[in-house]
């Protein structure tokens, strides 16, 4: 699920950025004229003002490091997959290159293509105790780390119409059954209950992920993850999609639901027009509305995804996309491997760039900056994120992007087909079980 985009930063973006002009050198670094200088590169794919605020970080490394500068080349998210995937395979990725953790990084990692910075967070307890724990499961395998966070966080979190909420004498859920009851009471209405983007497939990924965990924890997930013969036809998943059904059942979705869209905004439009009375939906969905009515904040609630009675989960897990993570190839020399830890440990979500994030409304992985949050003109909700991933006994990285690539975009493809009735759940587990191990 890569559709996420910052809290606020979404009033700055400029859509479809490029590489940037005056970039002269790709891949790790070695090739271009020969200098006394270590030269390395940084690829990412933000944009617009989460740009500008990564290129102030990189003047500032250079300024302070003149012998082992750093360019940085920015790209769209979905060509920059298969660039990378192209890239790390020749050995000439960027000496620091952008990625989101889980199955696609541990693609890399498997044979051997990324630095292990276990060691060097070992060797300095401040460095490693810097970053919320949470978060810092997307990057570790068999106990050890290939990744370091930086820019927001984008947990999943529910958004409702407070106004239609007192108008109807309803209180934000913290149970399924209360959720259940609450989509009644709209629907008897004639208001929609939940405002849901079905056209584009990742938006059910959402309902579903939250569901499997809240009923049976973690470990549905890991057996998925860990290619176990069969680990679809799980009892959760089966209980987890049955709910999906009864919502559908139940007329929680407004009608056409699978026509409207979540990356051109209409979903959104429904929720904050007041003609949708909640909206599951990343951070990333404060700043849609922020951009689009500024008017309608002040209606704006949140809540987390409620419990599942009986459920073995814990209601504190959160799912969405932990962060975005900076790695470092193997195919780099050692004095940029030496630079580019440098840039991780002393640089990137410095006090500076911390600030700088925070400004624009990201909310970085790290540990003690809720007075920082008190000081932003959006605190209540920022507050709010920054704690769901704080005090996530588990933060569950979106399958789609946690497991291999092909499997979780088919996870996304059939679930879009399940919500609409174009495949049973027998069928949606067995294609699911045929990706396990490919």
């Amino acid at each position: 699920m890569f559709a996420g985009v910052s809290v606020l930063a979404l009033a700055g973006l400029v859509a479809g950025c490029g590489s940037t002009s005056g970039t002269s050198n790709s891949g790790n670094g070695t090739t271009g004229s020969s200098s006394a200088a270590t030269k390395l590169t940084l690829w990412n794919v933000d944009s617009g003002v989460a740009e500008q605020v990564d290129q102030k970080l990189v003047s500032q490394y250079n300024k302070a490091n003149p012998n082992t500068p750093i360019t940085a080349q920015f790209f769209e998210s979905t060509p920059y997959i298969q660039k990378l995937q192209i890239a790390m395979g020749a050995g000439e990725a960027a000496t620091l290159f952008m990625n989101w953790g889980g199955g696609r990084l541990e693609n890399y990692v498997t044979p051997g293509k990324v630095v292990d910075l276990t060691s060097q967070l070992n060797a300095d307890p401040t460095w490693k105790s810097k970053y919320l724990p949470s978060v810092m499961k997307s990057v570790t395998f068999n106990g050890k780390i290939y990744g370091i966070p930086y820019g927001n966080m984008q947990p999943v979190n529910f958004f409702y119409n407070k106004k239609l909420f007192k108008q109807y004498n309803l209180t934000p859920p913290t149970t399924w059954n209360q959720l259940l009851s609450d989509i009644q009471v709209f629907k008897s209405h004639g208001v929609i209950p939940i405002s849901l983007g079905a056209k584009d497939n990742w938006p059910d990924l959402m309902y579903f992920e939250y569901l499997v965990d809240r009923i049976g924890g973690q470990q549905p997930y890991n057996n998925v993850a860990a290619g176990k013969p069969n680990a679809w036809n799980n009892p959760v998943i089966l209980k987890a999609l049955n709910d999906m059904q009864q919502l559908v059942k139940a007329g929680a979705f407004e009608p056409g639901y699978s026509a409207v869209g979540s990356n051109d905004g209409s979903d959104a439009a429904l929720f904050y027009s007041g003609k949708a009375a909640m909206w599951l939906m990343g951070s990333w969905g404060y700043g849609s509305i922020m951009t689009s009515d500024s008017s309608f904040i002040s209606q704006l609630g949140w809540f987390p995804f409620p419990a599942v009675t009986g459920g073995k989960g814990n209601p504190a897990d959160v799912a969405g996309n932990p962060s975005d993570f900076y790695s470092i190839p193997k195919s780099a020399t050692p004095a940029q491997q030496k630079a580019a830890i440098n840039f991780l440990k002393n640089y990137n979500l410095n006090s500076q760039n911390i600030k700088d994030l925070l400004n624009i409304g990201y909310v970085p992985a790290v540990n003690g900056i809720e007075a920082q949050l008190q000081q932003s003109k959006e605190a209540s909700y920022e507050t709010f994120y920054y704690n769901l991933a704080k005090n996530a006994p588990y933060f569950q990285q979106s399958w789609d992007t946690a497991l291999p690539a092909a499997e979780g975009n088919e996870l996304d493809t059939d679930l879009g087909k399940f919500m609409v009735g174009q495949m049973t759940t027998s069928q949606f587990v067995s294609d699911m079980n045929s990706y396990l191990n490919k």
